[in-house]
């Protein structure tokens, strides 16, 4: 256990190495490997070897994998979010709206121009915003869902085997809760970014919006390799030098621009390629002395949700089945009397 300078530094530079060369392994993950035929003659026994034999007059073609292929998937991803989405916006803002300006400036002159365009650019604005954008954005996180997953889960079969995924109902309650501590750690980074310094609050900010970055592309990795929260978060805050460093590029390059829709399409496009470098690193087992707990606050506020949520379900059902027993108690003496008699 260290926590020099030196290691620090060496934990980042590493992150952010394995974030940017792990993209370039997209192209090995599609390639199947063909086992080597010496060694499966050798393991094949004499009965297997006759049932071979036989077989080779009747061939029946080979059943292609349906599964697909990780690089397509990305394809997809690419596709959709920079050549429909943002190229859309782009079209619009740059191409579409200085022409109609242009046109609107030859019809009514210069003089009207700036009056008719000061009410004309926000109403198309806002009509494509809420006819294009807005669905679209929908649409996006919805399919853009699907998608991450199946590149997770493919680059995860063909690089380290099945999953060990857990039992649909603690599946389900980690993700949720999962998503509350995503969301509090989200809101917790945005609020680190009005304290007093801004260098400070700066910095502080990128510090949690990689540390997320990183959470979200090593996620599907642990999930699949039957990781509670807890030993996830456990494990970032532990390391946390690796993965500042590893989510590092995309909280840089996710901030460059103003809009943030298009923020949400450079994610998007980037982050299944960093789905592919969390998968094939190789996890640090540098444990630092002094762990960064900047999840142990949000931790606690969904811990306490969780709690008063659950308490007062728990409340509404006692007294609901209270209730119901008091009025079923008159009919039932009634019943047992008529018995009786």
């Amino acid at each position: 256990m260290a926590d020099t300078f030196q290691d620090i530094c060496a934990g980042i530079v590493r992150g952010f190495q394995d974030a940017v060369l792990g993209t370039t392994k997209i192209f090995k993950l599609d390639v199947e490997k063909s086992p080597d035929p010496e060694q499966k003659e050798r393991q094949m026994t004499t009965l297997a070897k006759r049932r071979a034999d036989k077989k080779t007059n009747t061939k029946i073609p080979e059943k292609k994998s349906s599964e697909p292929k990780v690089i397509h998937r990305i394809f997809q991803c690419c596709a959709w979010n920079g050549g429909i989405f943002w190229l859309s916006i782009l079209l619009f803002n740059y191409v579409l709206l200085p022409s109609l300006q242009w046109m609107t400036t030859i019809i009514s002159g210069s003089s009207e121009t700036g009056i008719i365009w000061s009410w004309m650019g926000p109403m198309l604005r806002w009509t494509f915003s809420a006819l294009w954008i807005l669905p679209l954005f929908v649409i996006s996180k919805i399919v853009n869902c699907f998608w991450f997953a199946d590149i997770a889960d493919s680059a995860y079969r063909k690089s380290r085997g099945r999953p060990q995924l857990p039992n649909i109902s603690l599946f389900l309650s980690d993700m949720l809760f999962s998503l509350v501590v995503q969301l509090f750690f989200l809101i917790q980074g945005t609020v680190a970014d009005f304290l007093p310094l801004p260098a400070v609050s700066r910095c502080i900010s990128v510090l949690h919006l990689s540390l997320l970055y990183a959470l979200y592309s090593f996620e599907y990795k642990w999930i699949n390799m039957g990781w509670v929260l807890h030993e996830r978060l456990t494990h970032i805050e532990s390391s946390w030098p690796y993965f500042f460093g590893f989510g590092l590029p995309m909280a840089i390059l996710t901030s460059l621009p103003s809009s943030t829709v298009v923020c949400g399409c450079v994610f998007s496009i980037l982050f299944p390629l960093f789905i592919v470098s969390a998968n094939e690193a190789v996890d640090t087992q540098q444990q630092f002395l002094f762990p960064l707990r900047l999840f142990a606050p949000v931790v606690y506020l969904t811990d306490i949700l969780f709690y008063h949520s659950f308490t007062k379900n728990n409340k509404v059902k006692s007294v609901t089945m209270e209730t119901a027993a008091a009025t079923s108690s008159p009919s039932r003496r009634q019943h047992e009397n008529v018995t009786f008699r």
